[in-house]
């Protein structure tokens, strides 16, 4: 049993990676139900929510069904991150997640996200922080160093478990590699091997299907695997890794009828959460994600986002089953 601190995640849990303008509860929402055994919010600015700026706090809404759930923030100054830290545990979530892994250059010229690994020791300053201003387990997203030449991630590892973090994601990339080339899993299999770290060590990048996740949990040892692109659109992947693991048979892909249910449920909640504009608005860049590999969809997704309004998005979606109905879909 994966533990962080007293939450119980299962045998191998299978987390929603945080991410920016996708990880939104109406997005986690359906990754739940398509079997996320753990989600993050998008990461907020401790700067922001000190300033109560009002997208910061927004992030910060959760819901009872999403259990459990951590909220991620990030931030280069230690102050800033430990009033962020308090603001969070008065909002109860299950657990509370630093990122130190964003590659994005506004952030990393902040000296936060990925830029706080070229300064391990104020790394561990604000870890530290951290974890004595609230109550919640602290777990950390990061990355296996800054660039090819500093891949410093197991001494990470080592200095943020001695300051009582409960469990480490990194993704296997530096932050020069932003999401290039290939993710390197042999120094993730290498933290994890290390004797002194006893906490639960995820594994992040390039997982996007189910043998896929298999072959790495064998291969590298992790104690669970972190999902991030290859959910959007298609939070089915949850499942379909589950199933594998437990069978060795593969799910055959959503049906045209249960990926627009899906589409109905995420469009439904993003209205009633965002507003009807915004709602409509933010759901646009996954139309292409959720219907992707079906052919002469070109018009379909054209349609749906020139849409004006939530009755026509349905009215197209139901256009779009009674034309694809019975179409094989290739996983």
């Amino acid at each position: 049993m994966v533990k962080i601190g007293n939450i119980e995640l299962g045998e191998f849990p299978l987390l929603l990676a945080p991410m920016e303008d996708v990880s939104d509860p109406p997005f986690r929402a359906v990754c739940k139900d398509k079997g996320a055994d753990l989600m993050y919010t998008e990461f907020i600015s401790s700067e922001g929510l000190i300033r109560d700026a009002i997208k910061s706090r927004k992030k910060l809404d959760i819901f009872d069904y999403e259990r459990p759930i951590g909220i991620q923030i990030f931030g280069g100054d230690e102050e800033s991150m430990e009033l962020a830290a308090k603001i969070v545990d008065a909002t109860n979530p299950d657990l509370l997640d630093i990122n130190f892994g964003c590659p994005v250059k506004k952030v990393v010229c902040k000296g936060a996200g990925a830029g706080i690994l070229k300064d391990l020791p104020q790394m561990v300053k604000i870890t530290d922080r951290v974890v004595k201003s609230t109550k919640l387990p602290v777990t950390v997203k990061t990355r296996l160093g800054w660039d090819e030449n500093s891949k410093n991630i197991e001494e990470v590892a080592e200095r943020l478990f001695d300051v009582g973090i409960k469990a480490l994601s990194i993704h296997g990339r530096t932050r020069a590699q932003l999401y290039k080339g290939e993710a390197d899993w042999t120094l993730i299999a290498k933290v994890k091997n290390n004797p002194r770290i006893q906490i639960p060590i995820f594994g992040n990048g390039d997982i996007d299907s189910a043998q896929k996740a298999l072959e790495y949990r064998n291969k590298y040892g992790v104690d669970g695997i972190m999902i991030g692109r290859a959910a959007i659109g298609y939070p089915w992947i949850f499942n379909e890794i589950k199933h594998y693991m437990a069978t060795g048979q593969l799910l055959a892909a959503p049906t045209i009828t249960e990926r627009v249910d899906v589409v109905r449920k995420h469009l439904d909640f993003s209205v009633q959460w965002k507003g009807p504009v915004a709602g409509i608005f933010e759901m646009r860049t996954h139309y292409s994600q959720y219907f992707k590999g079906i052919p002469n969809f070109k018009e379909y997704r054209t349609k749906l986002v020139m849409a004006p309004n939530h009755e026509s998005i349905h009215e197209i979606l139901n256009e779009v089953i009674a034309n694809y109905q019975g179409l094989e879909i290739p996983v």
